[in-house]
């Protein structure tokens, strides 16, 4: 299976791809950045993104799309453009025939190190570990969208772990 991370933002919104191999083997892909200038109208910057986005799942062609969620958000004058990125990427997504799977920052971190408050640099760790990376991914946006990456690949194999086991408690 092959997943497609996200962590949106208007500025700047990082990407990371990849691939699940057999039970739990996590590969890397690809990760990156697409950027917007602050100089644009903000439409344009929207629009932007989502070209970029689908011009990206068409090159790497994943299984699904995993987003960050908004949660909580320290300042309230980011989170309305940060939200309509959002909206635009799963927009983007829906649009290629792909669903996407949401999830919070806590998510991510308890998914990743155990701990639902985890600091970043200890995410960066986690995703260099798993996805035995010689380095930390840069810049920081890119290894979020691995993260995210990584917990949807975690929560899909737990979930299908889990009816697994309960068709055979059924039967």
């Amino acid at each position: 299976m092959r997943i497609f991370g996200i962590d949106p933002g208007t500025q700047t919104s990082g990407y990371g791809v990849i691939d699940l191999k057999g039970a739990n083997s996590l590969v890397y892909v690809a990760s990156g950045v697409v950027h917007t200038s602050k100089d644009m109208p903000f439409p344009r910057r929207l629009n932007t993104i989502r070209m970029d986005i689908i011009e990206l799942v068409n090159e790497y062609a994943p299984d699904v799309v995993a987003v960050e969620s908004i949660f909580f958000f320290k300042n309230a004058k980011t989170v309305i453009p940060v939200s309509q990125a959002r909206g635009v990427i799963i927009e983007a997504a829906s649009s290629v025939g792909l669903e996407a799977k949401e999830y919070t920052p806590m998510q991510v971190k308890q998914c990743l190190t155990g701990f639902g408050r985890a600091e970043k640099k200890d995410i960066q760790i986690a995703v260099q570990a798993l996805l035995q990376l010689p380095s930390i991914i840069k810049p920081d946006d890119a290894s979020d969208a691995l993260a995210i990456a990584i917990t949807h690949a975690r929560m899909d194999l737990s979930a299908r772990k889990s009816v697994s086991e309960n068709s055979a408690l059924a039967h």
